[in-house]
């Protein structure tokens, strides 16, 4: 099942070092099947407040999102973002195909 590495990026910078990472990070990501959804374009805000930058990763499953995102390649420029971007990063299990949120809908009020 396809799993999703999302970050909203609360800070961005055009410091060298990032700059240097959104070069590098494709290299890293392309052994574990990771390929950019949303990278650095603008979101809509309908609801609430959004600030900064979204960024969104598809891998083929949550195992190869997690062998990314330990990966020495990836560990060795991954500070080239931190040290002047700030964020939360997250993953998560898309939904099979098929899946229905009435089902998901009916299971929640069986469970309360």
């Amino acid at each position: 099942m396809t799993a999703y590495a999302v970050a909203h990026l609360h800070t961005t910078s055009d410091h060298e070092d990032v700059l240097n990472y959104i070069e590098r990070i494709q290299d890293t990501m392309d052994p574990y099947g990771g390929r950019f959804l949303v990278h650095g374009t603008p979101v809509e805000v309908i609801e609430g407040e959004w600030p900064g930058a979204l960024v969104m990763i598809a891998f083929p499953d949550l195992g190869a999102a997690h062998a990314w995102y330990d990966s020495p390649a990836y560990r060795e420029i991954l500070p080239l973002r931190t040290d002047h971007v700030t964020g939360d990063i997250v993953f998560a299990d898309g939904v099979p195909h098929g899946y229905d949120a009435r089902k998901t809908a009916a299971r929640m009020r069986h469970q309360s």
